[in-house]
């Protein structure tokens, strides 16, 4: 994705655009990007069109700075040391784990970017990121398998989509303000992950 200036800008008195952008980025979610007008945003601000502009020069610049959170988040992730060495069985637990936790601290930012119809460069760009992430997974499930770690009976590839497919699930039912925190929610979703994976007596702690 292109590198944006993602530092907080200051405008008017008492608006920055980390602060609007967490309501563009719920109105995007709430019409789809392409149906999100500029009067749509403008009035969930309280700001007139050209406040809007003080703080952003485009639409297009909005979405790029919004999907930007959410990618870089998720590449962090998958760059972290826990991610990257180790017994392949942690590395996979972690990276579960930890992108759970992403999903449920930027839900609404994630859920933009798993919502996205390629209608545009920054969005195509941003799939190709996501569609990146996807294959880092499933290089993991292929290296457990070939360390004997993975039930032989299981497609590596096909694990790892059922997987990155449950964590993807918790932008549309997680609720931040319920009693269910990340943790024990990004838990829950290693246990079921793991579980039912492992090879006999190759891994003997499931979550």
């Amino acid at each position: 994705m292109t590198t944006v200036e993602t530092n907080t800008r200051r405008g008017r008195p008492g608006y920055d655009r980390d602060s609007m952008l967490d309501v563009i980025v719920e109105a995007f979610n709430d019409h789809g990007y392409d149906a999100t007008s500029l009067g749509i945003i403008s009035r969930r601000l309280g700001l007139s069109k050209s406040a809007v502009y003080h703080h952003f020069t485009s639409k297009e610049e909005m979405l790029e700075l919004a999907l930007a959170r959410a990618v870089d988040s998720l590449r962090a992730v998958f760059e972290a040391p826990e991610a990257v060495a180790g017994p392949v069985a942690e590395r996979v637990r972690f990276v579960v784990r930890a992108a759970v936790l992403v999903a449920c601290e930027q839900l609404p930012y994630v859920t933009l970017l798993l919502r996205l119809r390629g209608n545009t460069d920054v969005e195509r760009q941003a799939m190709e990121e996501r569609r990146a992430f996807d294959a880092r997974l499933a290089d993991l499930f292929e290296l457990a398998s070939v360390e004997g770690v993975l039930r032989n009976d299981l497609q590596p590839r096909v694990v790892s989509r059922l997987a990155f497919g449950l964590v993807n699930s918790v932008v549309e039912w997680y609720q931040p303000s319920g009693a269910l925190q990340p943790e024990a929610l990004a838990d829950t979703v290693v246990a079921l992950v793991t579980g039912g994976l492992s090879a006999p007596g190759r891994v003997g702690r499931a979550g």
